[in-house]
């Protein structure tokens, strides 16, 4: 895959070995994550709003209420975001306090969000998006009627500004700190899938999905 372009608001000046600007590496970050903490500014008031999202080839999807301020609010007047993704792969525990970290794979990305009115885009931004939350559910369940269509608004963001931030591995101690009788190392952390929970309106009979054994 090819690279974005290095540009002053995407290059790593702290510890830029630890930046990748790949789009193999950047993609499969945003594909893993499944939430994104979207950030920009109105009027001098700087907003930040967590939500989900799917990606499409070159380009990011967020979806929302047509009733939404801030959706209403970046697609009207064109404002530039800022989207930030991270995923915490670890706690690194040094022998002090100041080489404390944490291993974490990131990716931030700027760019303006368009209103996506094509039907056929609309209807397979929604597929995606509810099949990275929950592989096979699409095909599972009942598909939006005209009315619940009407009340959504979809936003793509063309993914052309981006860039990644990676650590990994243990701590880095100062030398004379290696003899101290501290353990060091890493917790390893991630996300996992729990018991399901059933609706408690459930209706009697109905199977748990394969997809979700």
């Amino acid at each position: 895959m090819s690279e974005f372009p290095k540009t002053p608001r995407t290059s790593i000046t702290r510890l830029p070995k630890r930046g990748a600007y790949d789009k193999e590496t950047i993609y499969a970050i945003l594909d893993e994550a499944l939430y994104c903490t979207l950030a920009y500014s109105n009027e001098g008031q700087p907003f930040q709003i967590p939500t989900g999202f799917c990606r499409m080839g070159d380009k990011l999807y967020i979806h929302g209420s047509v009733g939404s301020f801030y959706l209403r609010e970046i697609s009207e007047k064109k404002l530039p975001v800022s989207i930030g993704v991270t995923l915490i792969d670890g706690i690194v525990l040094a022998r002090s306090a100041f080489h404390h970290s944490v291993n974490y794979r990131s990716v931030v990305l700027f760019g303006k969000g368009e209103v996506v009115s094509d039907e056929d885009e609309l209807y397979r931004a929604l597929e995606v998006f509810t099949n990275k939350m929950c592989p096979g559910r699409w095909d599972d369940i009942r598909k939006p009627n005209k009315k619940e269509w009407k009340a959504t608004l979809v936003l793509s963001f063309d993914l052309e500004e981006a860039s990644a931030k990676i650590r990994t591995g243990g701590p880095k101690d100062d030398e004379e700190d290696y003899d101290l009788d501290i353990w060091a190392g890493v917790l390893p952390l991630k996300q996992e899938k729990q018991s399901l929970i059933p609706d408690p309106a459930l209706k009697e009979g109905v199977e748990v999905p394969d997809y979700l054994k």
